[in-house]
């Protein structure tokens, strides 16, 4: 039998990915995907498993399945090879749509579980809690099948090692793996072995990032032909990426701003805008409760796929809380405070951290909790049904479904009011009013479930959310949001100098992750630059020396996601997704700490990381957005600015109301020995200093005088 040589698995397009899964022995009964609308799930609590033990909702989901489940383990991988028997992994998440239908259809099936139970050692993993497990076998998926998604089900040999990986199954379907897997193991296990080491040592390679052997000049120019081509993937339309489907991913749109504004890029300006503004008036967003769903599934935002994730929420807050100090669009403003109004509303924990998902589905179907229909619309609001109706596009054409609808905007709210006569003040005095009695209305429904595990990472995000939106809008209880925040998971995630990457009363988690440090690194970072308290400063130096003592990989620039070598194979996670990068956050970690220590160590280290990643950047920036962004860092001129005496706090705020996006913000009202600081407080004035290459103008006393000297130095 012929095996593909894996040396270029992590770019190898699905064609390749096909014909080589086609010499497999196995790959006749690969999944084939259908579509079932999800029914009324069973409360019959006839069957118990070893899942009922945690703390999970995912895994808590699941814990009345026929099917044996036991969580991941190394006490289950023993026990398989033991008992010499093949191990199914099911991942998947609380809030997953396509999870809940397979677990209908297979899972709490009798047939199928007693299939399992007899074959197999069954695990479940919550991708949320341990998104390492996900990681790996994702990876082994997509280079078997070239696509991945959740479910995500794989079947190993007791050793670990992959054999067969797919998606969602029928019934039928999975059966039919499940047995003629299982068939073809117990007839050749030579042969399947060489297969799993094949795919083991394909996932090592995807994984593997080389040092540095020669430097690169990091000149503006690198990222030019990467942009042209990037650009033509764009919507300019109705913005975002061209394709059937939209997600919003805000570490690429953060970047574009940042890009537009450095190199002048009227095109990327453009479509930035559009896109946010398509975005919010789209029914991705929640027009009646606040907050964004996960993505569209259709080309012009306007039927989401309803979960609600914290990272998007959270992400989306810095975002548009950038976008507003650049435009200054109120719609931007409106948006980000209904937004963490709705998070505060719906996802907070009573003791300050905030919940990972809301689902999609209640009452066994998925968006029944936000959409609406005419009678239901026209009984609410009364004689202002035909205004909301025209404000809010109700109408046959808009439909979804029969007389369904989901609430979103086809122009702005100018030209809406310029439309029907009225004056702007009278229409946001109608939405807030339609909004209070919709959401009145809508409480009284069946709520879809809420996953209230506390998820380190992404409440770090979180923290910069607030941070940001603070700083755009200097709301002071924005800030309180942050501090509450990140006062919670130090009393909950962190112990004795070690993090845990999920959070629940009861819950047995130790595990922490790469983004668990570096978000939080970065999160501290920006507390101490809104708050000028050392001691975030300190803890941000305390995680950041963290990873490097724990997380760094020896053959590598960059650092592994999992401080322990437990898995099958090691993880270097360098792209974005839906959240961003860990190695690019930690690059990004390095360089602000650099340049307020003048440490040369941690610049040169962050710049021999972004130096490893231009190849990838050049072929796809769409998915390096976050390294993109280091890399005008370094490939611009970078400022650093200072404010020192009694007034730091107050003049700092004021110019974070500016969007200035090559520049660290540091300030002290008192004498300090940080080296940014030397020499620079006088008793009784406050001075900011302007400063690049640790060289600064004069001392200026006002923003405004600050600004021009940042116009001097040619920083837009």
């Amino acid at each position: 039998m012929s095996y593909f040589r894996y040396s270029n698995c992590k770019n190898m397009s699905k064609a390749s990915i096909t014909s080589l899964m086609r010499t497999v022995f196995f790959l006749g009964i690969l999944l084939f995907f259908g579509c079932k609308p999800k029914g009324n799930k069973t409360e019959d609590h006839a069957y118990t498993n070893a899942l009922i033990e945690e703390t999970s909702p995912y895994l808590l989901q699941h814990a009345h399945n026929p099917v044996d489940w036991v969580p991941w383990s190394d006490k289950a991988l023993e026990k398989a090879k033991e008992e010499d028997k093949l191990i199914v992994v099911s991942i998947g998440y609380s809030s997953c749509h396509w999870c809940h239908v397979m677990e209908e259809e297979s899972f709490e099936d009798a047939e199928v579980a007693a299939l399992m139970n007899e074959n197999f050692i069954n695990i479940k993993v919550d991708r949320e809690e341990r998104p390492d497990v996900d990681q790996v076998y994702m990876t082994a998926v997509q280079l078997m099948t070239g696509r991945g998604g959740w479910p995500l089900n794989v079947i190993l040999l007791p050793n670990g090692k992959p054999l067969y990986g797919g998606t969602y199954h029928t019934k039928t379907q999975w059966m039919k793996v499940l047995t003629e897997i299982n068939r073809k193991y117990r007839e050749d296990k030579n042969e399947a072995e060489e297969y799993a080491n094949k795919v083991a040592q394909g996932i090592s390679e995807v994984n593997f990032i080389p040092q540095i052997t020669t430097e690169t000049d990091l000149k503006p120019e690198l990222l030019s032909q990467a942009m042209n081509a990037w650009k033509t993937q764009w919507d300019m339309e109705m913005g975002g990426n061209l394709g059937e489907q939209k997600f919003i991913i805000p570490v690429n749109l953060s970047f574009l701003l940042k890009y537009a504004a450095l190199t002048e890029d009227l095109e990327t300006d453009v479509f930035v805008e559009n896109t946010l503004n398509k975005v919010l008036r789209g029914g991705i967003y929640d027009h009646v409760g606040g907050g964004f769903f996960r993505y569209s599934t259709d080309p012009n935002w306007k039927v989401p796929h309803f979960e609600k994730m914290l990272y998007d929420n959270a992400q989306l807050l810095s975002l548009y809380s950038k976008a507003y100090t650049i435009y200054k669009d109120p719609e931007y403003k409106r948006i980000v405070l209904e937004t963490i109004a709705f998070l505060n509303r719906e996802m907070k924990n009573p003791d300050g951290g905030y919940y990972a998902a809301i689902d999609a589905d209640s009452e066994g179907e998925e968006g029944t909790y936000y959409i609406w229909n005419e009678n239901e619309l026209r009984s609410v609001l009364g004689d202002e049904y035909n205004l909301f109706a025209s404000y809010y596009s109700i109408n046959k054409a808009s439909a979804w479904g029969k007389d369904t609808y989901v609430l979103h905007k086809k122009e702005t709210d100018v030209d809406f009011s310029k439309k029907h006569g009225i004056t702007q003040t009278e229409l946001q005095t109608y939405t807030k009013e339609w909004q209070s009695r919709l959401l009145k209305q809508r409480e009284q429904r069946i709520h879809p479930r809420i996953d209230d595990k506390i998820i380190t990472s992404w409440n770090a995000l979180l923290i910069k959310g607030f941070l940001d939106a603070y700083q755009a809008f200097g709301n002071k209880e924005f800030l309180s949001h942050a501090g509450a925040t990140f006062e919670f998971l130090i009393k909950h995630a962190y112990t004795d100098g070690k993090l845990v990457h999920t959070y629940k009363e009861g819950s047995s988690q130790q595990e922490g992750f790469l983004e668990d440090y570096t978000f939080l690194a970065d999160a501290t970072l920006s507390l101490y630059e809104s708050t000028l308290d050392t001691s975030y400063l300190e803890l941000s130096m305390e995680l950041t020396a963290y990873v490097k003592d724990h997380f760094k990989e020896p053959a590598s620039e960059m650092y592994r996601y999992n401080e322990q070598e437990s898995l099958i194979a090691k993880i270097i996670k360098t792209d974005d997704g839906v959240i961003p990068s860990p190695n690019a956050v930690m690059a990004h970690n390095l360089f602000r700490l650099g340049h307020l220590y003048f440490d040369t160590e941690k610049l040169d280290r962050s710049e021999r990381m972004v130096s490893v990643m231009l190849n990838p950047i050049r072929e796809a920036p769409g998915n390096y957005a976050l390294w993109s962004s280091l890399l005008l860092g370094h490939a611009y001129p970078y400022y650093e600015i200072v404010v020192v005496g009694d007034n730091a706090e107050e003049l700092l705020n004021e110019l974070q109301k500016e969007y200035i996006p090559n520049a660290l913000f540091a300030g002290s009202t008192v004498e300090s020995e940080l080296p940014l600081f030397e020499d620079r407080y006088v008793a009784g004035e406050t001075y900011i200093y302007v400063c690049f290459n640790q060289t600064c103008k004069l001392p200026v006393r006002t923003v405004t005088e600050a600004l021009q000297q940042l116009r001097d130095f040619q920083v837009y």
